[in-house]
């Protein structure tokens, strides 16, 4: 397994944007696809985005397409999530997860998640 830890959250204003960090440690990182999740006070967790072990490959919500990007870099064990043109309603805990699989949209198939880190925007 990998451990991760997310970093970069806070409180914005709508229309601003915030980088989402998550480092990993442990092996073999560029073995496990990799996601972010989110969750919403009173909502159940809802996938955002994932990327390939590569990271030639990239899922997004629909509700983040052309607003937020996934990449990776293996080389330093870190993927990030850029969040532009935010939303009220991207307020919510955001949760860096591993995955043994190459590419996946569901939470059940990572293994290793994060902490998280909230993100709130104002309108």
């Amino acid at each position: 397994q990998v451990q991760l830890v997310e970093s970069g959250g806070g409180l914005v204003q709508a229309g601003d944007s915030l980088r989402l960090s998550c480092a990993a440690s442990g092996r073999a990182f560029s073995s496990y696809g990799m996601g972010w999740f989110r969750q919403a006070p009173g909502k159940e967790r809802e996938f955002v985005a994932a990327i390939s072990r590569s990271g030639t490959t990239t899922y997004y919500a629909d509700s983040v397409k052309g607003r937020f990007t996934i990449s990776r870099d293996n080389a330093k064990n870190t993927v990030t999530l850029q969040m532009n043109s935010l939303k009220p309603e991207d307020t919510a805990v955001y949760y860096c997860a591993a995955s043994r699989l190459a590419l996946s949209k569901l939470g059940d198939e990572y293994d290793s998640w994060g902490q998280g880190t909230q993100v709130t925007v104002s309108s």
